[in-house]
């Protein structure tokens, strides 16, 4: 069965924008980690998300560099993502997993800081792909 392009993007793109959400939600109650590991998968799904409309039936892979490659080969204009992808891509293992990081916990690796950049970041490639599907 093939994938409907513009549902599946809409599909993405609106748990990308949730997971963005609860990225915020979590740096308020000074989860940073959370914070920022939320971002990097709202970064991830949103690129998906593009991927989708673009007609791809299957979008594998976690690294929001690797996913902003690819769209950049359909859309020059996202190239640009892929230093944003590298930078959120160091949140997906160390925020979640102690022997991610050379000592500690992630919960007291990461602060304030880290998580606004996380979530600027984040929303810098959620609105790079906000607006490409047909119905907007």
């Amino acid at each position: 069965m093939r994938l409907d392009a513009e549902r599946e993007y809409r599909r993405w793109l609106k748990q990308a924008e949730l997971d963005l959400d609860d990225a915020r939600y979590s740096a308020e109650g000074g989860r940073y980690n959370l914070a920022c590991f939320l971002s990097q998968q709202a970064a991830e799904k949103a690129l998906k998300a593009y991927l989708y409309l673009q007609g791809n039936q299957l979008v594998w892979g976690h690294s929001v560099a690797e996913l902003a490659d690819d769209a950049s080969g359909a859309d020059a204009g996202l190239e640009a993502l892929k230093e944003t992808g590298s930078f959120l891509d160091r949140f997906y293992i160390p925020t979640r997993y102690p022997n991610g990081l050379p000592g500690g916990i992630p919960s007291e690796a990461f602060n304030e800081k880290d998580a606004e950049e996380a979530m600027q970041a984040a929303k810098s490639v959620i609105d790079a792909v906000a607006g490409k599907g047909g119905n907007g």
